[in-house]
């Protein structure tokens, strides 16, 4: 029988699920690879100054990369 009232330790308390593999390996190599290619292409395009919305966009791009590298990184230490 379960207690509807039992309030879980940490010790209890579900982990989340990782995944494993293959997949959980390319992860950081995939992000670090779109990072370069983004800020590379971020740097030609702000410097070429033709298209100023490509230079933003791939901006954010080099901002979303980075932002998932730190949270894949706090994620899956040790």
């Amino acid at each position: 029988m379960t207690d509807s009232h039992h309030v879980l330790q940490a010790s209890e308390a579900p982990r989340p699920v990782r995944p494993t593999g293959a997949r959980a390996g390319m992860v950081r190599p995939v992000l670090w690879f779109l990072l370069m290619v983004s800020a590379v292409l971020n740097m030609v395009f702000s410097s070429v100054g033709d298209n100023v919305l490509a230079g933003v966009g791939f901006g954010l791009a080099t901002l979303a990369c980075v932002a998932a590298l730190i949270i894949h990184h706090y994620r899956h230490r040790r």
